[in-house]
């Protein structure tokens, strides 16, 4: 082998050497960086020894893919477990305490301690004060419900603009990309801003890739409409500015399309978006008509007769907006939880006289003031057991309606939570398959390195030979 080749080749291993410690040394440097992928100096075969050919970062297009699915399903059942699990403690409060059901059992106790001394004011009183216990639940409830669909609302209002945001990045980092490809230049921070850019649009939107030429790349969601090809397509969302009972919130689109609805407490649902939505328009609507429901059975409940008109009919202790007249039977009645009230002939708050319970607020029940009159009181607690007919086409009690619907929303938060820990699992272990292929091993990399000194102090020692053998050679042309 010729010195000159001899020289060339050693000049190539320092000059290798040199450009692999400087990858080995940014992959340790960057080792706890969830968004980077390992780079590796590929080496090619010259004639003159080996030249870095190119510098390849590790990734897996399957494995991607796989994660950013996994990630929009956890992400779109967190956001209904953890609405569950509000709707759960502002309508029912801890362990029911605060629920309609409880304190409708309460009030039926009161009712009948009442009965038992009708002639006590102070007894009735409180009957009265345990029917407000429930009203309040009934109002809180309602207006609980109100608030989180308007602050829901908000949150999507919120993450369509997050989204459009991404969306406005992920151009840059591509351009980037498609650009410093055709001109040669090194991309790879751009692919890693891309994906990690990819990572949080698919929290809101289940997305998948196509790749083009010049590493140029498309975005569609799950169901085929384009969020990306070139230039970024519009995510457009009306907010709402308040919200009341009959209020129906406004579409998601994606350039022009519109999110498809979701159901389920394993929700349908892929991404926060589509998530969003459903507490918004399913599970906030249907928490709120069991409280409307229940809110006519009591009006129902506690009706009045005229005993000379049995068709005249009238609201007692509970009234609402629509009184003298009763609700529909078997009818919803948006909103209803939140504006029944207590009869202010009843009432002692409103100037009220908690005896009417007891004798009839609308028509005399009791013409000679008996005061052990309790045939009211009576039927009262006695219609709170009686089966009526509800929209869901259910023929129960009050009480029983009350507490089928504590639970409907204690069987769909555990649902929603153990579907949450399936999909969380799904998802870990495909972030873990997928680092697996593109995370930096310290320990390799170490290891690495410790090689490259070893070639680097051999490549030297060459240089140094080779520095002799000239020496000497100049030495005896002399």
């Amino acid at each position: 082998m010729a010195l000159s080749t001899a020289l060339s080749i050693a000049q190539n291993s320092l000059l290798n050497t040199q450009r692999q410690t400087n990858v080995v040394s940014r992959n340790i440097a960057n080792a706890y960086n969830p968004d980077y992928a390992r780079r590796t100096a590929v080496l090619s075969s010259l004639s003159s020894g080996a030249q870095i050919s190119i510098i390849s970062r590790a990734t897996d297009i399957a494995l991607r893919q796989q994660n950013l699915s996994a990630m929009s399903g956890f992400k779109a059942q967190e956001t209904i477990a953890k609405s569950l699990d509000w709707l759960t403690l502002s309508i029912n409060g801890v362990d029911n305490i605060n629920s309609p059901a409880t304190l409708i059992g309460r009030l039926q106790e009161a009712l009948q301690l009442y009965s038992g001394n009708p002639a006590n004011r102070t007894i009735g009183e409180s009957a009265v004060e345990a029917a407000r216990d429930v009203l309040r639940s009934l109002n809180d409830g309602a207006a609980a419900i109100r608030t989180y669909r308007a602050e829901m609302d908000h949150q999507i209002a919120t993450a369509v603009n997050e989204v459009n945001a991404l969306l406005a990045e992920f151009k840059v980092e591509n351009d980037k990309i498609v650009n410093g490809t055709i001109a040669g230049r090194d991309t790879l921070d751009a692919f890693d801003r891309r994906d990690a850019i990819l990572k949080q649009i698919a929290e809101y939107i289940p997305i998948s890739t196509i790749g083009r030429g010049n590493n140029d790349l498309m975005i569609v969601t799950a169901d085929g409409t384009t969020l990306f090809e070139t230039i970024p397509r519009n995510v457009h969302f009306e907010p709402v500015p308040a919200y009341g009972p009959s209020t129906t919130g406004n579409v998601v689109s994606i350039d022009g399309v519109p999110i498809s609805a979701s159901h389920s407490a394993n929700t349908t649902a892929v991404g926060t978006l589509a998530a969003m939505l459903q507490v918004r328009d399913s599970i906030s609507v249907t928490a709120q008509s069991y409280l409307d429901e229940i809110a006519r059975g009591l009006v129902t409940a506690f009706a009045e007769t005229n005993p000379g008109n049995p068709a005249d009919v009238r609201p007692g202790l509970f009234t609402w907006p629509g009184a003298p007249a009763m609700p529909a039977a078997a009818t919803l009645i948006d909103g209803l939880a939140g504006t029944i009230t207590l009869n202010p002939l009843i009432d002692p708050l409103q100037g009220g006289d908690p005896s009417a319970l007891r004798d009839g607020a609308n028509f005399d029940f009791n013409p000679d003031d008996n005061a052990s009159f309790t045939d009211l009181l009576i039927g009262f607690a006695t219609a709170l057991d009686n089966p009526m007919d509800f929209v869901n086409g259910a023929n129960v009690s009050v009480m029983g309606f009350s507490a089928s619907a504590i639970n409907w929303i204690d069987n769909e938060r555990k649902s929603a939570a153990g579907a949450a820990e399936i999909k969380s699992a799904l998802m870990l272990r495909t972030e873990e398959a997928l680092s697996n292929v593109t995370r930096v091993n310290v320990d390799e990399e170490m290891a690495l390195m410790l090689e490259l000194e070893h070639s680097y102090a051999a490549s030297a020692k060459m240089m140094q030979m080779i520095d002799e053998m000239l020496r000497q050679l100049l030495n005896i042309v002399r």
